[in-house]
C-alpha cells in the first residue's frame, strides 16, 4: 500500500476465507505461512471481512473490521482508516463499472 505522500507499507497478512464472488476474510495478525506478524515498528493486527450479496439489480457490499480492543479501533480510525476504506470502495466501484 502506498500513501498519498509516497510512503509504502507492505501490510503482510493472511487470507482466512475466500468464497468466490461472496466473501473475503483476512487478518494482519498472521503473515505468510500462518506465522504471527510482529508489530514492533507500529501498526496493529485486525481482521477484516468483506461480503458481496446479490440483490435486485446489483450487489450489497458490507465491510466489517474487528480490532482486539476499542483503543486499537480508535487508533486505526485516527490514522484515516475509514476514509481509506471508502476510497478503496470508490475505486472498486469504478473498476467494476468500467468492465
Amino acid at each position: 500500500m502506498r500513501s498519498p505522500e509516497g510512503d509504502e507499507n507492505d501490510n503482510a497478512g493472511c487470507y482466512l476465507e475466500i468464497i468466490e464472488q461472496r466473501r473475503l476474510v483476512w487478518t494482519g495478525a498472521l503473515g505468510p505461512g500462518f506465522r504471527p506478524n510482529v508489530f514492533t515498528e507500529g501498526g496493529f493486527p485486525f481482521t477484516a471481512e468483506l461480503t458481496f450479496d446479490p440483490v435486485d439489480g446489483g450487489t450489497r457490499y458490507a465491510a466489517r473490521v474487528m480490532h482486539a480492543t476499542p483503543e486499537v479501533s480508535a487508533a486505526h480510525a485516527e490514522m484515516g482508516f475509514i476514509d481509506g476504506w471508502g476510497a478503496a470502495l470508490d475505486q472498486l466501484v469504478a473498476y467494476i463499472s468500467a468492465r
